[in-house]
């Protein structure tokens, strides 16, 4: 019986620390765009093209 107090501490301990890290990751603004990442795939990166463009000029 004892064994199962320890593990019931032992798991709120851990959830707790789950919990901590997650209140701390939304404080950081970890969470605050989660709209743009998933679409910033989808469009070309114009600082790339820009680069490449520059380059290609410069060796004719």
């Amino acid at each position: 019986m004892k064994i199962i107090f320890l593990l019931i501490i032992i798991s709120l301990i851990v959830a707790l620390g789950f919990l901590g890290a997650f209140l701390w990751a939304v404080k950081d603004g970890q969470y605050d765009d989660d709209v743009s990442p998933a679409i910033r795939m989808l469009f070309e990166d114009e600082t790339q093209q820009t680069k490449n463009n520059h380059k290609n000029s410069q060796k004719s």
